[in-house]
């Protein structure tokens, strides 16, 4: 089929819960997607940060199709090798002690928020329930994740939400100090805000939050499902601040294009979730575990937090020399290869996405004046250029 069929078949049969661009793309490889005409596009967006390594990565693709002719699925009932050994990999290169796998960032927040929970009544605390997160955060879409999503837009339709949250201005550490107390049972918090924008916090913000949580005896809960796997040039984009989490939830860039959610803690706080506390049928599968116990070794071995610095470091440069003669950017901000460009009021991100879609390049939004780049980590300074010489022309 071609675009157009694909595209008229999902209509007839699909809930139209995304606003979706004209095309059906069919095949990748690195950098480089194709739809159904046959159009090619350099993707600038990795499936919205998904995919770390490119599409089809070869080290990816291989455990795949060995693990697919060994063993798809079996109940955590039982012991799973990949996952035994993706769980090792995350523990030695992480904070953490102990990895609890899901299939999503809304399934590893949703385990986040119940092992903090449950942390603390083991304590005597039970009070201690509220989860105190950030405006302009994004934690999911299920009930609880969407209640902790500091947007109003994702919960319109959705009341009665859950109680036992609240928000605060993120970035402002004296707002959070003031809304920490003897009922908080964690900070949830992203170390970059995504889709709020791409929003980059203050120097020391996140290292007075670890002081602040642990001033109060609330836990510190990081949500990298967009900034983790190396997307920020470290591992966790938190080592770059020097902050320690008692909880971190990992996704997107986790399995290499493949579905798959993580929840990592401490010994101390991971103690908590015991046998029938918490699960997942599908969680931690073998196929999953496969793909992701490929993709990280190739991170961690390939030089890839290396290049996603560099690259990153000229991506931003470059932006900000751009940004400099173009009155309609208001603002360039990011770290590694998560980037946002901030366009002057009035200006549509969604008109630039579209217009660079035409010009071949796939990019996304981070709120409506926000062009959002999450290129795959592989990317090279020749594509960067190419992208900015229509992002020029766009402007």
């Amino acid at each position: 089929m071609g675009n157009a069929e694909i595209i008229q078949l999902a209509g007839t049969c699909l809930m139209p819960t995304y606003a979706r661009f004209p095309v059906a793309l069919v095949r990748g490889q690195g950098l480089r997607v194709w739809d159904a005409d046959g159009c090619q596009y350099l993707d600038f967006l990795a499936g919205i940060a998904v995919c770390n390594l490119g599409h089809c990565h070869p080290r990816v693709v291989d455990a795949i199709r060995q693990q697919a002719g060994r063993l798809l699925h079996v109940s955590n009932l039982y012991h799973i090798e990949p996952q035994a050994e993706l769980a090792r990999l995350l523990v030695d290169h992480t904070f953490a002690d102990r990895v609890f796998f899901a299939n999503s960032g809304a399934e590893a927040n949703e385990g986040a928020i119940k092992l903090a929970r449950k942390f603390h009544k083991d304590r005597g605390q039970p009070g201690r329930t509220q989860i105190v997160s950030a405006t302009g955060s994004f934690h999911g879409r299920t009930l609880a994740t969407l209640t902790a999503t500091g947007q109003d837009k994702v919960k319109t339709g959705f009341a009665p939400l859950p109680p036992g949250f609240s928000t605060v201005p993120y970035g402002d550490a004296a707002a959070l100090e003031a809304a920490v107390g003897r009922d908080t049972a964690a900070v949830l918090l992203e170390p970059i805000q995504g889709e709020g924008g791409v929003r980059v916090p203050p120097d020391g913000y996140l290292g007075r939050v670890r002081e602040i949580c642990d001033e109060q005896g609330a836990l510190l809960v990081l949500d990298e499902v967009q900034t983790g796997a190396g997307r920020t040039g470290t591992f966790l984009a938190a080592e770059r601040d020097g902050v320690t989490p008692d909880i971190c939830t990992l996704a997107k860039g986790l399995g290499g294009g493949v579905a798959i959610g993580a929840l990592l803690a401490t010994e101390a706080v991971s103690a908590s979730f015991g046998p029938g506390t918490h699960a997942s049928t599908f969680g931690g599968n073998p196929l999953a575990t496969a793909a992701g116990l490929a993709a990280v070794k190739t991170i961690l071995e390939d030089g890839i937090l290396d290049h996603c610095r560099e690259v990153g470091a000229y991506l931003l440069d470059r932006l900000a020399d751009l940004a400099a003669g173009c009155p309609r950017v208001a603002a360039v901000r990011g770290r590694g290869l998560l980037v946002g460009v901030e366009l002057a009021a009035g200006e549509s991100a969604a008109d630039r996405v579209r217009a660079l879609m035409d010009r071949g390049f796939l990019t996304g939004t981070a709120g409506d004046r926000v062009l959002r780049l999450a290129p795959p980590l592989i990317v090279e300074r020749a594509e960067i250029d190419a992208l900015l010489a229509a992002l020029a022309e766009v402007l």
